[in-house]
């Protein structure tokens, strides 16, 4: 499994998105680009924390409706400590900039990897 900066903290982005393994196969220096620059930026780019740069990728995906990245995005904030509290207060300070429907999609999105996490957590303990 390859791990960088944008599949780091989370198990192969590519089992959460076949097109994101599709694009990096088909166009691998671009994706090689893309990494390096989105590295870059987030870990050099500013002073902002870890978890504030996760929270603001999240909202950011939701105000723009990227169901996708906001699902990568809220996985690995995870991953980097932010907490399920941080995760929907920033999503709730999308209903008055974005708006309530705009809200409801990205909060759906979150209570997707919510249940995708507790049937994950299940079937581990199973085994």
């Amino acid at each position: 499994m390859m791990t960088d900066y944008l599949t780091e903290g989370v198990t192969a982005m590519e089992d959460m998105h076949q097109i994101f393994t599709r694009f990096k196969e088909e166009f691998p220096e671009v994706y090689n680009r893309h990494e390096a620059i989105g590295k870059e930026i987030h870990e050099k780019g500013g002073p902002l924390a870890e978890n504030s740069r996760w929270l603001i990728k999240i909202a950011i995906s939701a105000a723009c409706n990227h169901k996708r990245a906001l699902a990568t995005h809220i996985k690995k904030a995870r991953a980097a400590g932010v907490t399920d509290a941080e995760i929907k207060h920033a999503l709730l300070l999308l209903i008055p900039t974005a708006g309530f429907p705009v809200f409801m999609k990205a909060y759906s999105v979150l209570e997707s990897s919510n249940l995708k996490m507790a049937t994950d957590s299940y079937r581990k303990t199973k085994k």
